[in-house]
């Protein structure tokens, strides 16, 4: 794993390679007490020819830096978080899975390190990554999802921290994960939280409706987490000839949609054959020639070399 350190009003330097293991940290430390701490996600696939390819890196380190705004934090530099999630990927290689057998999950961690008994920022912030192999992330694998709205939840209000990738927003989503997985479902669609009307995001991941040629999805404006996936398939979308709208999406048109799916990082594209809502199941399209397979094959294609790359998306690592 990579470690990188700096005090609240420095810069990250060069950080150092370490074999992965326990942290030592504060009992007091901000991300301990306050969650003052950032996440990122993305992943490297391993090519038919032996080349390794990481998917739009730059984009996760803008997002950090975005966060880290929000949170008070420093962060490191685009350039130092794309050539520092190049060198984990390189020292891990051994461990990437062959194609089309799964991907090197690679977890960027921004933490509030320094210890800080009063509500504050901490006075000292670690950068840490380190990677895994994986596979499928629904226990589904590639089978379509089954969908669960829980009105008794939201994920993000407005004015929140819902539009980074703060560690916060995860844990307060266990419970209706857990309630909708007991009742056989694949996870949690959220509704607005104001409202209880519109749709916002899945647990997870983002989500897309179909209708004929055009395709939604929610407009992100500060309670949506703005996927890399999700900018990835609504250019891709786009490229192949679709409209696509970013807007409010009441949960009252899911009745006239044709397809849904939903894009993420650990996900990819996923298809959802239903969701259920105040007892009501509304299923759509999930067999056959789909968009989101459509879309899913271009965006594998892309991240695994199979398709060449105009777009510069993909950055190699050796």
């Amino acid at each position: 794993m990579c470690i990188m350190r700096c005090s609240k009003e420095e810069n990250f330097k060069e950080g150092r390679l370490t074999r992965f293991g326990n942290i030592e940290i504060s009992p007091s430390a901000g991300v301990l007490n306050y969650g003052q701490g950032l996440y990122e996600g993305t992943k490297a696939n391993r090519t038919a020819s032996g080349r390794i390819l990481l998917f739009r890196p730059e984009q996760n380190a803008t997002r950090m830096k975005h966060g880290a705004e929000r949170m008070c934090m420093p962060s490191p530099s685009i350039e130092q978080f794309v050539d520092a999630v190049k060198e984990i990927v390189f020292a891990n290689k051994r461990w990437i899975p062959p194609p089309g057998k799964g991907s090197l999950y690679v977890r960027p961690l921004l933490l509030g390190s320094g210890p800080i008994l009063g509500l504050a920022p901490a006075p000292e912030y670690t950068f840490l990554i380190y990677a895994s192999p994986v596979h499928n992330y629904f226990k589904e694998g590639t089978a379509p999802l089954n969908l669960y709205i829980d009105e008794n939840f939201v994920r993000a209000s407005p004015g929140g921290a819902g539009g980074v990738k703060t560690i916060t927003n995860y844990a307060p989503v266990l419970k209706a994960i857990a309630r909708a997985k007991n009742r056989g479902f694949s996870d949690v669609l959220y509704l607005d939280a104001l409202h209880r009307k519109y749709l916002k995001e899945v647990s997870s991941c983002n989500i897309f409706i179909v209708k004929g040629n055009l395709i939604s999805t929610p407009a992100a404006n500060g309670t949506i987490l703005e996927g890399v996936t999700r900018k990835s398939i609504i250019e891709t979308a786009r490229d192949h000839g679709y409209q696509v709208e970013e807007r409010p999406i009441l949960v009252d048109e899911l009745v006239d949609t044709d397809e849904v799916f939903c894009t993420g990082t650990a996900v990819g594209v996923a298809p959802v054959a239903s969701i259920t809502h105040q007892n009501r199941r509304i299923e759509f399209k999930s067999e056959g020639r789909l968009v989101s397979q459509e879309l899913c094959s271009t965006l594998v294609g892309l991240q695994t070399g199979r398709i060449e790359d105009t777009k510069g998306w993909t950055v190699e690592v050796h």
